[in-house]
């Protein structure tokens, strides 16, 4: 197993809806084919597309499909609560028989080599530690996931889980109470590697408690934006923004993002959630000190500075060069 970050910005379809699966209280499983039942770009373990479901609704699922089965792609998706129309539409529109527009994929949640491995799910969080867990188990690494959930009747794909046996420990809140995290994560485990992902919640006491973990140990990936240090970040000043390829020098004012600007002077530039969080502005910076705000780069990839994501970070610098 090798870490592969992957970026396919060029694959843009519709796909077919093949099946529509309720799999837990509010959860269906989407799986999707090519119209004419064409092989599907390559994917690894973490990735997610885009289904952009309206002209101004675009959302971000993970695979939790086989990523060795080219001929579909599964997604998992939860009916919100509080959904701003992405999740809805998914639940009343995407019928067996419908077509919807997808991208991707892109993976900035890659699975690590590791001689073991410990899964931390919450809820919907399942989805991308899927494919992960199939390809460890089939490695033969030492692996453990615990799972929990509101109750055990919205906890997604349990059927498919039970297969493994004691490798997985579930925790519905109703059964079992709030994940015991200190006792899972309260002492490193020797040569082993942490895979969350789940609500904001979870994922900051997950943080927390990694904080005594060699460095590189957590592996994150959010649902929505990490709350900032208000002293990690600069202020929201202007500054010089150069699009290398477009041959443009634009300027960024304090009230507009360096997405906002590249794309009113019609640059090709891509965007989704626009709150740091999807991965697919991510854009390679050539020149200029970046003021990262983003949540899906890692610290070491953030102090490299090769690359941003346009929708929320700014500059230090007085000018930006990107690779534009």
């Amino acid at each position: 197993m090798t870490e592969t970050r992957t970026t396919l910005k060029e694959f843009e379809a519709d796909l077919i809806v093949r099946d529509a699966e309720v799999v837990a209280a509010d959860v269906v499983s989407l799986t999707l084919t090519a119209t004419r039942g064409e092989a599907l770009p390559a994917w690894t373990p973490g990735a997610h597309i885009d289904l952009l479901l309206d002209d101004d609704l675009t959302r971000q699922y993970s695979l939790c499909g086989n990523p060795i089965d080219a001929a579909s792609w599964r997604v998992g998706v939860l009916r919100a609560p509080a959904s701003r129309g992405g999740s809805t539409y998914v639940h009343e529109q995407l019928a067996p028989g419908r077509t919807v527009r997808v991208r991707g994929p892109r993976n900035h949640f890659p699975l690590v080599a590791s001689p073991a491995y410990l899964f931390v799910a919450g809820g919907i969080g399942i989805t991308p530690l899927l494919p992960m867990i199939a390809e460890v188990h089939a490695a033969g690494a030492q692996w453990s996931l615990l799972y929990g959930g509101r109750e055990r009747a919205s906890m997604a794909f349990l059927s498919e889980l039970e297969a493994y046996g004691d490798h997985v420990t579930l925790a519905p809140q109703d059964e079992t109470g709030f994940l015991d995290l200190d006792e899972w994560l309260g002492t490193p485990r020797p040569d082993t590697v942490v895979y969350c992902c789940g609500p904001e919640g979870l994922l900051a006491a997950v943080e927390e408690r990694c904080t005594v973990w060699p460095p590189g140990s957590l592996h994150l990936e959010r649902f929505s934006p990490k709350a900032s240090d208000p002293g990690a970040t600069g202020e929201d000043s202007s500054f010089e923004l150069v699009l290398q390829r477009s041959g443009l020098t634009l300027q960024v004012p304090p009230d507009k993002s360096v997405f906002q600007v590249a794309k009113e002077a019609g640059a090709n530039v891509l965007g989704s959630c626009l709150e740091g969080v999807c991965g697919t502005c991510e854009t390679e910076v050539v020149d200029g000190d970046v003021d990262h705000r983003d949540s899906v780069l890692n610290d070491d990839e953030k102090a490299s500075n090769e690359f941003m994501m346009i929708c929320v970070s700014r500059c230090h610098s007085a000018r930006l060069t990107l690779d534009l």
